[in-house]
């Protein structure tokens, strides 16, 4: 009964030790290994005035810019191109003739239809 005992106390300690372990991180920099508690990143870092996380480009992504140009009567896409500002959507209309779809990147508003 006591090894039985023994080995459940053992088990327990080791699960209580491995606990706290599980929350730091390691990292290695110029003055060596050192560990960081509480998967912070440095020793002043200040998760209440850290900058919230980036989610990409402002503005519309090119799958809407495309939605868009089909609204404007385009049926075949053949190209899409970002621009610093604009996208420019080219294809074709139902007829077969050229469209070209120029699009404000960042509030989906339609500047040229040519």
């Amino acid at each position: 009964m006591k090894p039985l005992r023994f080995s459940i106390l053992l088990a327990a300690g080791l699960l209580a030790a491995a606990a706290p372990a599980a929350a730091q991180t390691l990292e290695l920099g110029p003055n060596g290994l050192r560990v960081l508690p509480d998967n912070r990143r440095g020793p002043d870092f200040d998760y209440d005035r850290s900058p919230p996380p980036r989610r990409g480009p402002p503005g519309i992504s090119e799958r809407q810019a495309v939605r868009i140009a089909r609204s404007e009567g385009m049926r075949e896409v053949d190209d899409v191109f970002r621009q610093r500002r604009t996208f420019r959507v080219e294809g074709a209309d139902r007829r077969g003739d050229d469209l070209t779809v120029i699009i404000d990147a960042r509030t989906g508003d339609v500047i040229d239809v040519r």
